[in-house]
């Protein structure tokens, strides 16, 4: 009976072919399908205030949106776009299908909670990533901003406290600032030597 449910649902989705650079799904709009790839690559991003575009994930043959899925589940609009990056072919599944599936059948679940696993790990790690850019941004401004005469006598510990980060990941930007030339550490302090190129490392970064 599971598997009668499951060739049900997939016998309700209609095949679409997409060509290169065509939007799947936009920001704002409702989700109303379920979208398996069957061939093609499919680009999943976000955007900031600014305009710049932010990858989440790409979507190949066999993978289904987790985006999607989230919006599916909890009958919400996309927060995000989705573009084709070459000529795609995907599967859609309607809403009602896609539900009873997920009720009636245990093999379509796993099928659906499997990439949706795999897909979140990866955005997690997204995150963590933005988030490390985000540290590596507000320690080169606190450097411009409390240096004195091109100098802070700050250790990394106290850097980690006042930017509310861990020591491990401030020392190995500190090293990483120190490699490129920008500045030198020594014994609780810090010598700014590239000044222009932390500012426009920050403007880089933010823009």
């Amino acid at each position: 009976m599971q598997d009668l449910v499951g060739r049900e649902v997939l016998q309700t989705s209609a095949l679409i072919e997409v060509p290169p650079g065509k939007s799947l799904f936009q920001k704002g709009e409702r989700c109303t399908q379920f979208l398996l790839v069957v061939a093609g690559s499919v680009k999943v991003y976000g955007e900031t205030p600014a305009g710049r575009e932010v990858v989440l994930y790409h979507m190949g043959a066999g993978e289904s949106c987790v985006l999607t899925t989230s919006c599916l589940l909890g009958d919400r609009h996309y927060p995000a776009h989705a573009r084709t990056e070459t000529l795609v072919q995907t599967l859609a599944i309607p809403r009602p299908a896609f539900m009873k599936g997920l009720a009636e059948s245990d093999d379509f679940r796993m099928m659906v909670f499997a990439s949706y696993g795999e897909r979140l790990a990866s955005l997690v790690g997204l995150i963590q990533e933005l988030t490390f850019e985000r540290v590596d941004v507000r320690l080169a401004r606190y450097l411009l901003d409390h240096q004195h005469a091109n100098r802070l006598l700050l250790s990394h510990q106290q850097l980690a406290l006042a930017l509310d980060s861990s020591e491990e990941v401030i020392l190995r930007l500190l090293k990483e600032f120190e490699q490129r030339g920008w500045l030198l550490l020594h014994r609780g302090g810090i010598d700014i030597v590239q000044a222009k190129k932390l500012n426009f490392y920050i403007a880089e970064a933010t823009a």
